[in-house]
């Protein structure tokens, strides 16, 4: 039994939800407007100001796709409404970041700095004064995750100095250096 597939995926006020056969679901809110594509299998539909999702049947494909159509469709809602966010934090020496246009450059230990552009209008970079801290921001989540992991992948923080780039609040486990050094002769 899918419980995140059975509870309903409230629409506040101000977002439409158009719901074409086929599964096709597009989703206006404040923010701006998602589209995606659902299987075929699984039935969507909206009543008393909540979109409901059933399953025909019990079978493990249906039971596994029932609880993932639900929150891609409550992620698509959310981020009309409200839109998300990613904070990467940058940490070195002369490691920054900084804004140029809409585009994002990074300074990160490489010979070159590693420029990343929007993938779509709906999301944009927000860097500290300090050039420390990235925010992305923007109404679809899944885009927004895949730019931040991307850009993690630049420079991921390594275990012994802390040095690179990582997600707000993520621990980064530190190793001890090289012990024997000095013994060795």
């Amino acid at each position: 039994m899918s419980r995140i597939g059975k509870m309903p995926v409230p629409v506040p006020a101000g977002v439409t939800v158009d719901i074409v056969p086929g599964n096709v679901v597009t989703v206006k809110g404040p923010k701006g407007e998602l589209s995606q594509k659902f299987n075929r299998d699984m039935r969507i539909s909206r009543e008393n100001g909540e979109i409901i999702v059933t399953r025909p049947t019990e079978q493990r494909q249906h039971r596994a796709i029932h609880g993932l159509t639900r929150s891609l469709l409550n992620n698509m809602v959310v981020g009309v409404t409200d839109g998300f966010q990613r904070v990467l934090e940058i940490q070195g020496v002369g490691y920054r970041a900084q804004l140029e246009g809409n585009s994002l450059l990074l300074q990160v230990g490489k010979s070159h700095p590693v420029e990343y552009t929007p993938p779509s209008p709906d999301i944009a970079f927000e860097v500290s004064r300090d050039g420390r801290t990235v925010t992305i921001s923007g109404i679809n989540k899944q885009q927004i995750g895949e730019l931040a992991a991307k850009i993690r992948k630049e420079r991921p923080p390594e275990p012994y100095k802390g040095k690179g780039i990582r997600y707000q609040g993520e621990y980064v486990r530190s190793k001890a250096g090289k012990a024997g050094a000095a013994a060795i002769v």
